[in-house]
């Protein structure tokens, strides 16, 4: 199936697997890649020696083009920039928008750069910055989201910009990517459909909990990091909600902590990231001090399996999803049902 978004990319399919961090992987990015979709690298959960080595084990695994997500506020988002010129990646995807020197630094080396928005304002300023495309996530997406859903986002989006435009949040088979293309999208971006994939590193007692979980069974909470994020109703996002601020700041510095020991960061870089956190997206310090708290709380659930400490981010489809698929399975099924669905609308009438 042939769309803006495979020509640009070079890809068979319009399908993104999105960069999860602690999840999307050497392994998954490149089954996603032979499989025909766009896979996408998470480097904010990396290190650049890990980032540097996953590149090399994902092109180990396929010849198929891949992408990198950045942080663009991360002290070394420079240095991680050029190691991608360097290796030849395909696509440089960004959770929030780079600013127009890393834009005009990629796209002169050839590098495909498509930020993801939540906003109208947002797509456009990129897009006048030089980004090739967007990928534009709804209120039913995971992680981090905003409070529009896709259905009105997605079509605001593609009448405000002239770039492709990719759409995620609620997307997980092949008659959500018919819709898509109809608003005028040029392909899906899904992440909790592929973290429950065989591919996926999460370990199987997780899977478990997300496939056993209804569509009531996730929530919008700013508890976890001071910023709205949806994750999986549990216990400890419950415990987390009523806790008072004192106690959530002493648990998100306590995170922030072993985040920088895991990472070997000096506290140096560690506040001056905070500060560009805290410019970056207008937030408050104790914010910024929650926004830390995060890579620890997800690493315990989705590395480690630990379901009752841990946050499992996710979007509203998980409690449509049953199975556990291949990649290759899973893009098969939904371009064959795509073209099924297409195929069966109301024909116009000749005259």
């Amino acid at each position: 199936m042939e769309t803006a978004l495979t020509r640009l990319v070079g890809v068979r399919h319009p399908v993104v697997q999105t960069g999860m961090g602690w999840v999307s992987g050497p392994r998954l990015v490149a089954a996603t890649a032979e499989a025909g979709g766009l896979g996408i690298l998470a480097s904010a959960t990396m290190t650049y020696p890990e980032l540097e080595a996953a590149i090399r084990e994902t092109r180990s695994r396929t010849a198929a083009p891949f992408g990198v997500n950045l942080r663009a506020d991360a002290e070394d988002a420079p240095r991680r920039v050029e190691l991608l010129i360097r290796t030849g990646v395909r696509v440089a995807s960004f959770a929030l928008a780079p600013n127009q020197s890393l834009i005009g630094r990629l796209k002169d080396a050839g590098v495909v750069v498509i930020p993801s928005v939540g906003a109208v304002r947002h797509a456009e300023k990129v897009a006048a910055w030089g980004a090739d495309a967007v990928i534009v996530q709804g209120a039913e997406g995971g992680g981090h989201t905003g409070a529009v859903p896709t259905t009105l986002l997605l079509p605001a989006v593609v009448d405000a910009v002239d770039i492709p435009v990719v759409a995620a949040g609620g997307f997980f088979d092949g008659r959500g990517l018919v819709a898509a293309l109809a608003y005028g999208a040029a392909g899906i971006a899904m992440g909790t459909r592929f973290l429950l994939t065989q591919e996926s590193p999460v370990p199987d007692a997780v899977k478990q909990l997300y496939l056993s979980s209804t569509l009531t069974d996730t929530m919008v909470t700013t508890a976890v990091d001071g910023l709205p994020h949806r994750v999986l109703r549990t216990d400890l996002v419950d415990r987390l909600a009523r806790a008072g601020r004192t106690r959530a700041l002493v648990a998100a510095v306590r995170n922030a902590t072993r985040f920088r020991k895991l990472h070997g960061l000096p506290w140096p870089t560690l506040l001056r990231e905070g500060a560009r956190m805290r410019r970056a997206r207008a937030l408050r310090w104790p914010q910024v001090i929650m926004a830390a708290n995060t890579p620890m709380l997800l690493r315990s659930a989705l590395v480690h399996g630990h379901t009752d400490t841990g946050v499992f981010p996710t979007g509203q489809v998980t409690g449509l999803l049953t199975t556990l698929p291949t990649c290759e399975a899973l893009i098969t099924s939904i371009i064959t049902q795509a073209h099924q669905t297409l195929t069966a609308l109301p024909k116009p009438p000749s005259n």
